[in-house]
C-alpha cells in the first residue's frame, strides 16, 4: 500500500526522489493492485481533500463502508492545505481546458503539484501529454 507520509529521510547513495501527487485515479488503481502502478505503490502519497472524497465514495461503492472507512483512515495524513493562490489557478487551468473536462480535484491536485515541483500521477486520458504529468495507462 501507498504510503501517507510527507517526508522521509534518503540516504546519500539513493536515485533522486521523485515527489508524486496521486490523483484519484491513481490511488484507486493502486488500491485495484493494477500492475501499471506497482511502481508506485511504495511513494509518498500526496492528496487534496478534494481527492480523498473522490476516494472515499469509490471505495464506498466498490468495498462497503467498513474498507472505505479504513482508506479514508489510511490516506487522510496524506492531504494537504491549498492555498488561495492555488485554488484560483487551478480554476483558470480548468477554464483553459474547458474541452478537456477536467474535474475540479484533479484541476487543484494538477495546480498543487506544479507548484509544488512534483508530478501528477494519473491515468486520466485528458492530462496526457501535458508538462509535469506522470500518466499511466490503465
Amino acid at each position: 500500500m501507498v504510503e501517507c507520509f510527507r517526508s522521509r529521510k534518503r540516504g546519500k547513495m539513493e536515485e533522486p526522489q521523485v515527489d508524486y501527487f496521486f490523483d484519484t485515479y491513481a490511488i484507486i488503481e493502486i488500491l485495484k493492485q493494477n500492475p501499471n502502478y506497482s511502481p508506485y505503490s511504495n511513494e509518498l502519497a500526496t492528496l487534496t481533500i478534494f481527492n480523498l472524497a473522490e476516494l472515499y465514495y469509490s471505495a464506498l461503492t466498490d468495498y462497503g463502508e467498513e474498507k472505505a472507512n479504513e482508506i479514508y483512515s489510511q490516506y487522510k495524513p496524506a492531504v494537504v492545505d491549498i492555498e488561495d493562490e492555488t485554488l484560483k489557478n487551478a480554476i483558470k487551468f480548468r477554464k483553459e481546458h474547458k474541452k478537456k473536462d477536467i474535474s475540479y480535484a484533479d484541476a487543484i491536485g494538477y495546480i498543487y503539484a506544479q507548484n509544488h515541483a512534483m508530478k501528477f500521477l494519473t491515468g486520466d486520458k485528458a492530462f496526457e501529454n501535458i508538462p509535469g504529468v506522470e500518466y499511466v495507462k490503465k
